[in-house]
């Protein structure tokens, strides 16, 4: 079974891994593993909080939409990797490894 590992931009925060299944969304893995990552508008791709960066395993992701796109132009420091948590879902059997931003910074649940 493939890996995500969860980084965290936030100091004194230790890696999280755990097991992603073909079919998952990286929103629902990171909240079963009480990863703190915001999601706003409840993972319906209508807010930004749940931006990640992609660090690895990009290619094994469901393709970026032009709405995600819309989004994460509207995210807190966008990167070239970044991408909606709420719609990364793992098409491929292979490792992910994601960095979540500061959520201290970000207002929501």
């Amino acid at each position: 079974m493939p890996t995500i590992t969860f980084k965290f931009e936030e100091k004194n925060i230790e890696p999280i891994i755990t097991d992603i299944a073909v079919g998952e969304m990286i929103l629902d893995v990171a909240l079963d593993n009480d990863v703190n990552l915001h999601h706003n508008c409840g993972a319906v791709c209508a807010c930004s909080t749940c931006h990640i960066y992609i660090e690895e395993g990009a290619d094994s992701l469901k393709e970026i939409s032009e709405k995600e796109e819309d989004f994460v132009d509207r995210a807190r420091n966008p990167k070239y990797n970044s991408r909606l948590a709420c719609q990364c879902i793992l098409e491929e059997d292979t490792d992910i490894v994601v960095t979540i931003p500061d959520q201290s910074v970000i207002i929501g649940h």
